[in-house]
């Protein structure tokens, strides 16, 4: 595809064709089209062989690479880096190779990288997005312990904290997350019955509703109880006019998305400070959500929030 400056487009290329075959000199119309003559000369020979297709852009990868590494070596370097988890400067002396090349083949395969790759397996990730907001939405819970009045030992220290701590009890912090937009929606609640996560779903619904999305079609949970036998989750879903799909057991990388924004809501939010109290770490929820759907620059959305994807477009950047 031609860069926002080009003097010549698919359509300027055409222009260029129509001024030679009127019979005007090629030299003519390239310096007043504001190319070179070579360019313009190689435009009207493509499209003399071509036609109108010999216009358009082709790929500049050469037709063949004889020096490219051998298969069976790449082949080498790839078992070494998902066996071993070494890098190219290890797996260079290894193989006799030089580390730039190593490198070069990693990048080819996608395992340049540790970050791309199941560290148990040494399988490259699959990555996926879905297409438009509401095709699918995560949902997960967070289980966090309460925080005493006073504060708990990260305000008080191990010793002292562990005599406030007892009997506490734990906060459970729904989420969902819908896939494309990466938009947000957290409650607190003691507890996550059937019942609590039915009535979650209805309100994150609401929620996304008001950014745009007015309708999910599927929802991603894991397998916990409330999700694979409750009529009460089921029965929300119908009334979303929604499906709900399980991960695999023990996968937690298929409900990735929600995984990751729970380990954004306790660095950013939970842990982010030490507080004095519950409420206190309740309270200041609400400004993370904000600040992440509207503030917060997502690397997987090129630097901009999620809001910057909701439909309606009066709303962003709040």
């Amino acid at each position: 595809m031609s860069h926002r400056n080009a003097r010549l487009t698919l359509y300027g290329r055409l222009i260029l064709v129509d001024r030679v075959c009127s019979g005007r000199p090629i030299a003519h119309v390239a310096k007043e089209m504001g190319i070179s003559r070579p360019t313009a000369y190689k435009w009207v020979r493509r499209w003399r062989a071509e036609g109108e297709d010999g216009l358009y852009d082709r790929s500049s990868r050469p037709y063949a690479t004889p020096l490219r590494t051998p298969p069976a070596r790449e082949e080498e370097v790839c078992e070494l880096r998902r066996s071993r988890k070494l890098g190219p400067a290890r797996i260079g002396p290894i193989l006799g190779m030089p580390p730039s090349t190593v490198h070069r083949v990693l990048v080819r395969h996608g395992l340049n990288r540790l970050a791309f790759m199941d560290r148990p397996t040494g399988q490259v990730i699959r990555r996926y997005e879905r297409d438009q907001p509401g095709e699918l939405v995560h949902v997960d819970v967070k289980k966090l312990g309460r925080i005493p009045d006073g504060g708990g030992h990260r305000v008080l220290g191990r010793q002292a904290g562990r005599t406030t701590r007892t009997s506490m009890g734990f906060d459970y912090v729904h989420s969902a997350v819908d896939d494309h937009t990466r938009l947000a929606y957290s409650e607190i609640h003691a507890d996550e019955k059937a019942a609590t996560c039915a009535d979650f779903l209805r309100r994150a619904a609401a929620f996304f509703t008001t950014l745009g999305i007015t309708r999910i079609e599927r929802v991603l949970t894991d397998n916990a109880w409330s999700y694979r036998k409750s009529f009460a989750w089921r029965q929300a879903l119908d009334e979303l006019g929604a499906t709900g799909k399980l991960t695999r057991p023990y996968r937690p990388q298929t409900n990735g998305k929600v995984e990751r924004f729970n380990r954004t809501l306790l660095d950013k939010w939970a842990y982010l400070r030490p507080y004095t109290s519950n409420s206190e770490r309740s309270a200041a929820l609400t400004d993370f959500l904000h600040t992440y759907n509207h503030h917060r620059c997502h690397t997987a959305l090129a630097g901009k929030p999620p809001i910057s994807r909701a439909n309606n477009a009066s709303g962003q950047y709040i």
